[in-house]
Formats: structure tokens, sequence, C-alpha cells
């Protein structure tokens, strides 16, 4: 399923969202949205919805959404089973991971194996959603993301309880929900604390970076049917990344989280970096599209991958890493 069309299944079709500081909060010592773990055993989180989940302990067999999975493995968690857009072995930022006893439960959105699930017997399942406008607007009729409809959602509940993260607002505030949730599930303080004093770095480092040069990024996702330019202050990560200096471009045509230009009008899209979604079209499909292969990035080389890293300390410090590299070796061209 193209990335255009899996988005459109976890926002109102009309927003087109298309498409994964220290921790806070009451968990004990932490927390996301409110959780607790009693001396008892019990564990409750309230989450996105405002919906409070219920542990009589506190959950062990873990499924995630594959954009939290990666989160919870940088901390030190092992789910047991992922879903969502990408597999495992497709996305790029689980590279490096240590994936070894997570069970892979489809390969495409929506395409979750319910036997497999229950054969898991999970505690718990973790997914996030989506605002579907800017004022961070949640639809209590659209199912949770990675769920392919409300009846998936439904089968799924009777296997085990579903907690929410809002993927929405400021980066810093997901970051800290879903390390306060991660430390709730046993998650050392100590690990989150060591990734956040890297994330603190690589702050430092692409801010120093953005001070240098003086360059226009526009982050973007392109398939057959257009071009997609993620509007910063509607996409958490980019909203965080501008706060830290980056200029992040801000399309033209109106519309929640994307830009939406049709090939003809693709030419109007300029900047002097790309950052561009692992999925759909890549490098050589844009340069076959005659209104964009004259993009001064594009034929400049500075292109890069939009892996949209999730929203932990660790994987935004490796990312933010890079980010920086970049900047720097990248020229003014607009």
């Amino acid at each position: 399923m193209k990335l255009r069309s899996i988005l459109l299944t976890a926002v109102a079709a009309s927003a087109l969202l298309l498409a994964g500081c220290s921790s806070t909060g009451t968990t004990g010592s932490s927390a996301g949205s409110g959780s607790s773990a009693a001396a008892g055993g019990a564990w409750s989180y309230e989450d996105a919805t405002g919906t409070t989940v219920k542990v009589d302990h506190t959950p062990k067999r873990v499924v995630v959404l594959n954009d939290i999975a990666i989160s919870f493995v940088q901390y030190g968690l092992r789910p047991v089973g992922t879903f969502g857009q990408l597999t495992m072995a497709s996305d790029a930022r689980f590279k490096g991971l240590d994936t070894d006893g997570i069970t892979q439960l489809g390969k495409a959105y929506g395409d979750i194996d319910l036997e497999q699930l229950a054969a898991l017997k999970p505690d718990l399942v973790v997914t996030s959603v989506y605002p579907t406008d800017e004022q961070g607007t949640l639809d209590p009729k659209a199912p949770g993301y990675g769920f392919k409809d409300k009846a998936q959602e439904k089968q799924i509940a009777a296997i085990a309880p579903i907690v929410q993260v809002k993927w929405g607002g400021k980066g810093l505030d997901v970051i800290k929900d879903i390390s306060g949730l991660a430390e709730s599930l046993g998650a050392k303080e100590s690990t989150v604390a060591a990734a956040e004093k890297r994330f603190d770095s690589a702050k430092d480092e692409l801010t120093a970076a953005t001070k240098r040069q003086d360059l226009r990024v526009v982050s973007m996702y392109a398939d057959g049917d257009g071009a997609y330019v993620t509007r910063p202050a509607d996409e958490p990560t980019l909203q965080m990344y501008r706060d830290f200096g980056v200029d992040l471009v801000t399309p033209k045509p109106k519309g929640y989280y994307w830009g939406i230009y049709s090939w003809e009008n693709a030419g109007q899209i300029s900047g002097d970096v790309l950052l561009l979604s692992q999925q759909g079209y890549q490098v050589a499909d844009l340069e076959k599209q005659p209104t964009f292969a004259d993009n001064t990035a594009l034929q400049a080389g500075q292109v890069h991958s939009w892996t949209f890293p999730a929203l932990d300390y660790a994987s935004q410090a490796q990312y933010m890493t890079q980010l920086a590299g970049w900047l720097d070796d990248s020229k003014k061209l607009s």
C-alpha cells in the first residue's frame, strides 16, 4: 500500500495526513500521559485518547507499532511482536538494532496476523494516534495507527488492551511520553538518561551546524501522483528541528501536514537540501520526472533519506548527528 493511502487510514481524508529534556511524569518516577505501577505489581496508563488501561501486573509481553518498537529497543526493552507500514527488514531505522526474538506480524500497513498475535499472548499492544488538524484534534472514530479499521482494532483489543500514544504536537513532548511509557514498562532510568545526554550533545551539534550553514531544507515524499512536502509545524520531529535552528521549508499549498504538488507543479519546490522519505520514489525516480529533474538540490546530490526517525532520545541523537553532517557537507544553492 502506498504511504499516501496508508496515512489516509490514520486521519480524516480532508486532512490528508500521509505517511515512524528529561523524562517526566509519574510512573513511580516517570510516566507518559499518566501511568503508574503500584507496589503490588498492578499497572495503569492513561493514553492519548483519555482511556486508562489497567493490567494486574507490569506488562512484559508487549506488541508494539514499529515506530515505537524502535524506541523500546533503544531503551533496552524487548517487544514480543511488531507491526506497521514496513517490516523490520525493510525499515532503515531498525539497522543495527537487535531484533532477535521480535515477531513480525505483517508485511504492510493493516496487515496484522491475528492468530499469530494471539499466539504471542501479549499483555499489551502499543500504537500511536495522529491528530487530524493543527489544533491536535483526535478523531475517536478513527482506528489507531497501523490498524486496518475499527473492526480490526476491536479484534486486537479482545486479545490484549491497547495503548495509543499521540504522534503530534511538539516533538519533545512525544519523546517524553514514549520515554515515560518505556520506563513504566521496565526500561532503566539510567538507560534513558544516557540516551538523553547523547540527544543533548547532538542537539548542540545540529544547532551549531545551522549557524555555520545558511541552508533551506525540504522534507518530502513522492509517488506517481505527485510530491508531498511536509509542513514542519505539523510533524513533531520537524517541529523540534526547527526549534533547534533548521530552516525547514513550509510548502505553499494549504493543508494539514502536507503541501501537495502535482507533478505539473513540482518545479515550485526549492531548497538546498532534500530529505526524501525512505518510502515512495527515490532519487532515480525523481530524476525521471521532467518537472523535477532540474531541481537544484537533486542535481547537486544534496538528497538524504528521511526515515521518520523514532521519537526517542537515542534515535533522534543518531539522526540529528547525521543531519548536522549533511548540512556541513552541503552548499547554498537557492
